[in-house]
């Protein structure tokens, strides 16, 4: 039997929905930090996200979103939503500015003060209800925000197929082509892969993440960097990881 993969971001997102309590994503952060969402809750934050960013900033199919992010859960949910309103997400370089060199829209940032424009701040601590401290003037306080918008997706124009999805690095890659991109290195269906943060940027760990989704699997995400051996055997075995990426 053949199974149809999803041929778009919302086509993934519905596949969440139909197994809504599976864990999708599972994070592994400092100071023994864990996060888990599944399929209805991961769900939840992007259509959250997406109407955040079309209805207050004004995302639509064709703007330029700089996720300047380390590769962490809060990521994914911001690189899929941007993709939701048909948006481009632009790969940042460590200096914060944009890898292909062109202006942008607007900017997902956890270093606020590090940008100008329209900014929206991004506290990468899992409990936050605000940004920790003082915002530039007219930054978007993403904690607060995003948890205020509705739990449906209002209405979207829909992507360009050939408009860019993703910028920077070594290739652009159009909206008619972006799961096809997440899917060249999918691992097997229903897979749950554990995956090494310090090995990706925000964008790319967002791609393997729509990949796995695609797929029917889940991502356990860890920052190596917190995690010794013997705690990494343990998060292996209590997560029943089936591939490693």
């Amino acid at each position: 039997m053949t199974t149809t993969r999803p041929t778009d971001v919302a086509a993934v997102l519905h596949g969440l929905v139909r197994d809504p309590g599976r864990p999708r994503v599972t994070w592994y952060g400092p100071d023994h930090e864990r996060v888990e969402l599944s399929g209805a809750v991961l769900v939840n934050w992007v259509v959250k996200t997406t109407n955040l960013l079309v209805e207050e900033l004004d995302v639509q199919p064709g703007t330029r979103v700089l996720l300047d992010l380390p590769a962490h859960w809060r990521a994914l949910t911001w690189a899929t939503a941007a993709w939701r309103a048909g948006a481009c997400v632009v790969r940042a370089e460590r200096s914060g500015a944009p890898q292909d060199g062109h202006a942008v829209d607007v900017v997902v940032t956890d270093r606020p003060d590090a940008h100008s424009g329209t900014v929206v701040a991004v506290t990468l601590a899992a409990l936050a209800r605000s940004w920790p401290g003082t915002l530039p003037r007219g930054a978007v306080d993403a904690a607060a925000a995003v948890m205020t918008y509705p739990d449906a997706l209002g209405w979207l124009p829909p992507a360009d197929p050939q408009a860019p999805a993703v910028a920077g690095g070594a290739d652009v890659v159009p909206h008619a082509g972006l799961t096809a991109a997440a899917l060249a290195d999918a691992p097997s269906a229903g897979a749950r892969v554990l995956r090494d943060a310090r090995g990706d940027d925000a964008v790319g760990l967002a791609l393997a993440a729509l990949g796995t989704w695609a797929v029917g699997g889940s991502l356990v995400l860890v920052d190596g960097a917190a995690l010794d051996d013997a705690a990494l055997a343990r998060v292996r075995e209590t997560e029943r990881v089936t591939a490693a990426d």
